[in-house]
């Protein structure tokens, strides 16, 4: 079971749970956003109130192995993001944290009291444009989504050798060689 600072536990308790996102994209340049409506200072690290922060998705609870995607909406008035993309931010790291917020509407900004709500990896940045507004969207994938990759594999005389010279195994496979396979317990 996860254990909670009495301070975020406090906030848990009671009637009125608000709290702000930290979201921390490390692309070429690392960004440090947050959903509150002043900069923060979070281990070390000032996360911007004016960073374009539009839209992100809600955590999400997964009981189950899956590849749950994670969806941020950054503006991108300064092209910023645009060249970051170009330059391939995708494999990149992406961290989502929660700051709740005390009873004077302050953070909580100990590091035993930001919650950690989403770690993953760019998957398939996009930036849309209506002529209205021009929006970054990452969208994000957890190290699970590898369970959906699939890759091709050579099985000829010569396939191993790419992948190592000294290993011989795929050397017989075009030779006539006969041998008993014993299945299930011996």
């Amino acid at each position: 079971m996860r254990q909670f600072s009495t301070a975020v536990q406090n906030v848990i308790n009671s009637d009125n749970m608000r709290f702000a996102f930290l979201i921390k994209l490390e692309f070429n340049t690392t960004y440090y956003l947050t959903s509150f409506n002043r900069d923060l200072d979070y281990n070390g690290n000032t996360y911007l109130a004016n960073g374009g922060l539009y839209e992100f998705d809600s955590p999400k609870f997964s009981s189950v192995v899956d590849r749950e995607s994670y969806k941020i909406v950054i503006s991108e008035v300064l092209d910023t993001l645009s060249a970051e993309f170009r330059a391939n931010v995708v494999g990149k790291p992406i961290s989502v944290f929660v700051a709740l917020l005390d009873a004077n509407g302050n953070p909580l900004l100990s590091p035993n009291d930001v919650l950690s709500v989403y770690k993953g990896y760019v998957d398939s940045p996009s930036i849309t444009n209506d002529f209205e507004q021009k929006l970054a969207v990452i969208e994000g994938t957890s190290p699970m989504s590898d369970l959906d990759m699939v890759r091709s594999f050579m099985t000829s005389k010569n396939g191993m050798e790419q992948v190592s010279p000294d290993d011989t195994s795929f050397k017989e496979i075009f030779e006539n060689k006969e041998i008993t396979v014993k299945w299930g317990k011996v």
